[in-house]
């Protein structure tokens, strides 16, 4: 024992010295940091070309820290009001002659990029040039590069467009194989979170609304790539059918791109277009860091942007998950700011668990009272995600934006056929008829599904009653086109679930209109502390649990491991949208 004693005491002497040593250090790093920040400040040169590269995620919301331990542990990431911001401060900078997209691989949401698309369509009327050029160019990449006034590939390369597609998986006959199994309560005839769990095929209810919206957000991209391009609707579906982008030959030929050429070559088009021997490349990265990406103003008031980004768990929260604490946090301090004279919600979440989005939604009715309410819907804004939009003055979503999904959902997993498969029993003592409650050994009783049946019955008549009053609805028409369903941003205002189509620029627009407001500057919400162990999780000796997982299992079998965990997490009745949508 003394020797434990011993082990633990020097273990925790050396854990103090180690933080204490890191302090110190990182204050000297801290002077060190800021001198070679005056020395290497970022200057946009004359003839300058801007280049976009989108490889690091794109966020809604990326907190900014002035802790320099912050700093030293984020991950790249880019904040799409930045992006905006960067492309705006560029229409107007004399330096920046034109923009050149150089993406592979595109890491942003359709919506996140369709917001981009339109400010860039804005860069070109103002009679600078845009060009694109890639090794080889995914759908969402030639979505975004379409734009360019000329669009180039590499030789070998091509374009891959082919339209788009969902894959669901069911679970029902393997349930039934190995006796495990999650027992399903739901109210929706579109949730179909759940599906997979109770039958092996897809439901008409389910194929149908994936195909809407699919053929929804399709027809956004033909749209746009027809205007950019000059080539029509039909045939832009005719090159996806046959494969007329597979290779750079066909690509050209079929128009959509301008020519197959090597890198050398681009640059020296570049020049050219700049008008100097040698154009000068600014990253999007640097531009934003010199300053580009905001807006500057003068004025002393303020719209508050407070973002809800991630699934809903009941907790804390931070930038990757919504939580009510920081959240509710964050509304009572915007309240109380007499500077900030609206609010503009930007939301990208599929929801979660109903109890945190009603507790938001509570503290977000208290806020409209006393300030204009607006939301800005991202690339998702479904379920728990609507629940807590409904009630603002006025919703605006971009075209491809997914929402709705207006139901809820219970799932409880159950294991009493693996059990008595293998000869394990279960025996209970109990001092009440339902002191129990539930046992996963057991088969679920009618008692118990009756009483899960009624709670999500509640949440759900609670949820159409809040989408109701907040839409000027009735609770049968609210009803009508609830049930779970998804939408599209582009269908939800045929339906009334969206006032305007838009991005956050429409959206504090709509809410300067409201607050009486010509001039302002905006003001981000939640702000995040991260804690020590936080900070150190990009250490390699502090590894996180799951990014040993993802590096043993990859990037595919990880995602199956983490949707597995997400689901495990998610205590509750759930408004939740029903699956993960990835677009490539």
């Amino acid at each position: 024992m003394k020797f434990l004693r011993n082990l633990l005491a020097s273990c925790l002497g050396t854990t103090i010295a180690f933080l204490l040593f890191f302090v110190i250090i990182s204050g000297m790093f801290s002077s060190m940091i800021s001198v070679l920040n005056e020395e290497d400040e970022i200057v946009v040169k004359t003839n300058s070309v801007l280049k976009i590269t989108l490889t690091d995620q794109v966020k809604d919301y990326v907190p900014q820290s002035d802790n320099l331990l912050d700093a030293m542990f984020a991950k790249n990431a880019f904040q799409l009001s930045q992006i905006i911001n960067a492309i705006e401060n560029a229409k107007y900078d004399d330096n920046i002659k034109g923009i050149s997209i150089e993406n592979l691989m595109v890491n942003a949401g359709i919506s996140q990029l369709q917001t981009i698309r339109k400010k860039l369509i804005e860069f070109k009327e103002s009679g600078k040039f845009i060009t694109a050029y890639a090794d080889l160019y995914t759908q969402k990449n030639y979505y975004l590069s379409s734009v360019a006034d000329a669009v180039y590939v590499t030789p070998y390369g091509n374009v891959e467009f082919r339209g788009l597609s969902s894959e669901r998986l069911f679970y029902k006959d393997f349930q039934d194989k190995y006796g495990v199994k999650m027992e399903v309560i739901r109210h929706g005839k579109y949730k179909s979170a759940v599906e997979g769990y109770l039958d092996n095929k897809m439901s008409d209810a389910n194929r149908e609304q994936i195909t809407s919206f699919l053929n929804s957000i399709w027809s956004v991209f033909l749209e746009d790539i027809s205007k950019s391009r000059n080539i029509s609707v039909s045939e832009l579906n005719n090159i996806a059918d046959n494969l007329l982008g597979r290779s750079s030959e066909l690509s050209v030929e079929n128009k959509l791109l301008d020519a197959a050429i090597y890198k050398d070559e681009y640059t020296a088009i570049l020049n050219d277009l700049a008008g100097a021997e040698k154009a000068n490349k600014i990253s999007l990265e640097d531009y934003i860091a010199s300053g580009k990406g905001s807006i500057s103003s003068t004025s002393s008031n303020k719209i508050a942007v407070l973002y809800a980004q991630g699934t809903m768990l009941y907790g804390k929260g931070d930038e990757s998950y919504i939580g009510q604490e920081s959240m509710i946090k964050a509304i009572r301090k915007i309240k109380k700011n007499k500077s900030i004279k609206a609010v503009v919600l930007r939301i990208n979440s599929p929801g979660g668990v109903a109890l945190t989005g009603d507790l938001i939604g509570r503290e977000l009715a208290l806020l409209k009272e006393e300030k204009p309410l607006v939301v800005s819907m991202g690339n998702l804004a479904a379920s728990g995600g609507y629940w807590i939009a409904a009630n603002a003055d006025k919703i605006y979503a971009e075209p491809t934006t997914i929402t709705g999904s207006i139901g809820v959902f219970g799932t409880i997993p159950n294991f009493s056929g693996l059990v008595n498969e293998i000869g394990i029993n279960a025996e209970q003592v109990s001092t009440n008829k339902q002191s129990l409650g539930y046992s996963v050994y057991e088969p679920m009783t009618s008692e118990f599904y009756a009483e899960r049946k009624e709670g999500v019955e509640r949440v759900y008549t609670t949820f159409l009653k809040r989408v109701a009053d907040g839409r000027n609805m009735t609770i049968d028409e609210t009803d009508a086109i609830a049930q779970g369903r998804v939408w599209t941003g582009k269908e939800a205002v045929e339906i009334g679930l969206v006032d305007e189509l838009g991005g956050l620029e429409n959206a504090l627009e709509g809410a300067a209109v409201l607050a009486g407001l010509v001039d302002y500057k905006t003001t981000d919400y939640p702000r995040y502390k991260k804690d020590l162990e936080e900070m150190f999780s990009g250490f390699p000796f502090a590894m996180s649990k799951e990014d040993l997982i993802k590096s043993e299992l990859g990037d595919i079998n990880y995602r199956v491991y983490s949707e597995i965990q997400r689901l495990s997490k998610m205590e509750g009745i759930q408004a939740l949208l029903p699956y993960e949508i990835d677009i490539k």
